[in-house]
């Protein structure tokens, strides 16, 4: 029954940009917005708090919802009723996200969060406390975080066939926010997802043990004040492959595209592989780069890499 209730069909990456792109809608009206087994209900957090510590799926009607919630026990599956028409706006719970996750696991599927802020400039779509999450067909978009984690060094998260457009920020002397950012986490896989128009921070910033980034596009033709495309910033083993990278013209640091342990050395770096690659600077931006920039010291397994005028392979900090 587990693996039924959090296992679906994926759509494909390329019906992402039209299924997914901004839709009249109206606000949500009529039947219930959301439902359980059959059992309806008016607010998200009611619904969560019907599965319990059980398993449960909550189906999300279309429309926009002004709502948010915080699950703290179960597993739970948020499932859009229509991919790409059922968008969380900007309401966030306990001052952090839409969906502040605690339990013991999650899924989300084909959801849209959007237009999250708050005070301390952390606002997100999703916010993972502990626990697994799996996320399939999202979007995350015009927020000052897409998904930002704590530590759980024994849990996964997986991002496959999603979008993060328009997010992070680096101003009002806050600390940075960017499109993910997660902990000490396990492992953090992100598969066949795309990144752009960041607006400050990085655009995948990981302390995860280890990584699995692969067949992923970071676009940042359309970004602003920017900073690196990949981030491991405590370091990390696993593997960068088979991803394409542009980095853009309006950039905070421009210095290279792939940073490994550039704040500090409290994960195993050995035996990185990145590789398969795809990577270029803009036409005649007069500037140079460096692919991967490493701080950890040790050897990492860099292999082919297609690299575009001005970047350079590897250099060591």
């Amino acid at each position: 029954m587990l693996k039924s209730l959090f296992r679906r069909p994926m759509l494909p990456l390329l019906a992402l940009p039209l299924l997914l792109a901004p839709a009249p809608l109206p606000a949500q009206t009529g039947g219930a917005p959301y439902s359980v087994d059959g059992r309806s209900f008016g607010r998200l957090q009611d619904a969560v708090n019907a599965i319990g510590d059980g398993e449960g799926t909550i189906r999300i009607a279309p429309g926009y919802h002004r709502d948010c919630a915080v699950q703290t026990a179960g597993r739970i599956a948020f499932v859009a009723a229509e991919p790409g028409r059922a968008i969380f706006d900007g309401v966030t719970c306990e001052g952090k996200a839409a969906l502040v996750l605690r339990g013991a696991g999650a899924r989300i599927d084909g959801l849209v969060f959007q237009n999250m802020r708050v005070p301390d400039g952390n606002g997100a779509g999703v916010r993972l406390e502990t626990s697994n999450l799996d996320i399939v067909n999202a979007m995350f978009r015009n927020s000052e975080q897409g998904i930002l984690t704590a530590d759980d060094p024994d849990a996964t998260l997986t991002i496959d066939r999603s979008t993060f457009s328009r997010l992070g920020r680096c101003d009002r002397g806050l600390s940075c926010a960017h499109s993910v950012y997660t902990g000490i986490y396990g492992k953090v896989v992100v598969t066949r997802t795309r990144f752009e128009k960041g607006s400050g921070g990085h655009y995948l910033k990981t302390r995860a043990i280890a990584v699995d980034i692969n067949d992923n596009s970071f676009d940042d033709t359309q970004g602003t004040a920017t900073n690196y495309m990949i981030d491991l910033s405590s370091g990390s083993v696993g593997q960068i492959a088979n991803n394409m990278f542009v980095q853009g013209k309006d950039k905070e640091n421009y210095s290279a595209l792939i940073a490994v342990a550039a704040e500090e050395r409290k994960n195993p770096s050995r035996g990185l592989s990145i590789t398969g690659n795809r990577a270029s600077l803009p036409a005649g931006i007069g500037r140079t780069s460096v692919f991967v920039a490493d701080w950890s010291g040790e050897p990492l397994a860099i292999g082919a890499n297609e690299l575009g005028a001005g970047l350079t392979r590897f250099e060591k900090r």
